[in-house]
């Protein structure tokens, strides 16, 4: 398992639970507001899966779960036998993760693996390769039908870039529609972008947003606003 990042302690991760985090190299997909930029196109780890192992077995009684997150941690092969050594150590476990790895995410569900799984929806189907330069969706819609219909706790978020529209939102509402839950999550420009004219959506934007979206899932969010 090649692990690029650890952050001991979060409160924020996880929903209602304290975790630690582990960030994996490598992604498919590259969205130009990316925060963590910087490890989309690295290949090797520098952290030692022993680490983490050593670290969550003197944390039984202070942490709750394990994130996963990245970077795409679905590209890494030993992901699954990463995942259940943290299940033998009895901790959840939470993936963050694009979705455009069918196979991988219901295995991970079919098999209890993880207890949480957070998908980012980046953009409309159609607008995929424009936001994200990657296009095949296929397997992003089967994880979003699947993932609605499982037993799993879970969430959808949208991250509201500058070049999404508010009809985008709408479309990505209509294509969840019916799930439990849904995060907007405001922009914030990361530090490798200069452009100084970014036109940021305003506040009022997010909450017309949330008064529709309730039409469409269970509990609208808005993050970091």
């Amino acid at each position: 398992m090649k692990i690029i990042g650890f952050v001991k302690n979060s409160l924020i991760d996880y929903p209602k639970h304290i975790s630690c985090v582990v960030f994996t190299p490598g992604c498919n997909m590259n969205c130009w507001y990316c925060h963590n930029k910087q490890i989309i196109n690295l290949n090797e780890g520098t952290i030692n899966e022993k680490e983490i192992f050593d670290f969550l077995g003197d944390r039984k009684k202070f942490i709750d779960g394990v994130v996963i997150s990245g970077g795409e941690p679905t590209l890494q092969p030993d992901l699954i036998n990463f995942i259940k050594q943290i299940k033998k150590l009895q901790f959840k476990v939470k993936l963050d993760t694009n979705g455009t790895n069918f196979k991988t995410v219901k295995t991970l569900i079919d098999n209890n693996l993880i207890d949480y799984i957070a998908i980012d929806i980046k953009a409309p189907l159609n607008s995929y390769n424009k936001i994200t330069s990657f296009s095949n969706i296929t397997d992003l819609k089967k994880c979003i039908e699947y993932v609605k219909n499982s037993n799993i706790e879970y969430e959808f978020r949208t991250t509201y870039a500058p070049n999404l529209t508010f009809k985008d939102i709408i479309n990505i509402l209509s294509l969840i529609k019916g799930a439990k839950n849904y995060s907007l999550q405001a922009f914030v420009k990361p530090c490798h972008i200069n452009n100084t004219k970014i036109m940021y959506h305003s506040s009022s934007e997010y909450y017309d947003l949330k008064k529709i979206g309730e039409d469409y899932v269970t509990n609208f969010q808005i993050k970091n606003l």
